[in-house]
């Protein structure tokens, strides 16, 4: 991730926010030659959890997520969105099959080994997640105090996440003093500012009016332009239909839709 010196994002003059829309592509198209195919930042190879009251949350999914890539995760409520995302990040473990963050194995990372995991991977909350008692500075700063990086590294980083998401002018102020908006840019902050290789953002527009949704996912995707990957699940209709990024649906635990350049739709 690469910031100029007045804190915004460095990339060519002409490029886009966002590539073309591409032709559609649904489950059973010909996948792309393995030599063209990014590496994937995220692979579920036959993953299913199934909760101790016996409920089967996700039912044998596989799912790969290549490095650079934005990926809607859609589905009703129910159909197994949470689960996913908890269990990348670790806050649950698989009954079967496996999970894989940058090419470690989650379920077999000892515990040591943990706060590596938890640096490759930043997560946005539909609900922000802020710590009220403490400034937009010190929340950032909180995500790398607690995987032990040295103290002379945490205010350059600080203050580069801080320039890249525009509340520079907000590095004192206190959750409370913030809009809803600038509450979000803060937690996005935290998600970025340890270099991570993938971004989980749950819902993170669904607090927001429209307008300030919008100014959001335009920073995800310029987040995602510097090179992250970006994994998003949301509710939003009209975002993602927009966007017309890759979307996958979920429903009933099971993978019913992949497709490039998809819309949102109810399944059938």
């Amino acid at each position: 991730m690469t910031v100029s010196p007045s804190g915004t994002p460095t990339r060519p003059a002409s490029r886009r926010l966002g590539p073309a829309v591409p032709a559609p592509r649904r489950i059973g198209d010909a996948a792309p030659a393995a030599e063209d195919a990014p590496r994937p930042v995220l692979r579920l190879d036959g993953v299913s959890k199934v909760f101790p009251n016996g409920r089967a949350a996700l039912r044998d999914v596989d799912l790969r997520v290549p490095e650079g890539d934005f990926m809607f995760l859609v589905g009703p409520s129910g159909a197994g969105k949470s689960t996913l995302l908890r269990l990348v990040i670790r806050d649950e473990l698989a009954s079967s099959g496996h999970v894989i963050v940058d090419g470690d194995d989650v379920a077999r990372i000892p515990r040591r080994r943990l706060p590596n995991l938890r640096r490759k991977i930043g997560v946005v909350f539909q609900d922000y997640k802020l710590l009220p008692s403490k400034t937009v500075r010190e929340n950032v700063a909180f995500a790398l105090e607690v995987t032990g990086t040295p103290r002379r590294l945490v205010r350059p980083a600080v203050d580069r996440v801080l320039g890249l998401v525009g509340l520079s002018d907000f590095s004192d102020s206190l959750p409370a003093q913030l809009s809803g908006g600038e509450q979000q840019r803060t937690a996005i902050a935290r998600a970025l500012v340890h270099d991570p290789r993938l971004i989980i953002a749950d819902e993170p527009t669904g607090n927001l009016d429209p307008l300030i949704s919008w100014e959001i996912i335009q920073l995800l995707l310029r987040i995602n332009e510097l090179g992250v990957t970006v994994l998003m699940a949301s509710h939003d209709a009209d975002v993602v239909t927009a966007l017309r990024r890759r979307v996958v649906a979920l429903e009933d635990g099971r993978i019913v839709r992949d497709e490039i350049g998809g819309a949102y739709h109810r399944e059938t």
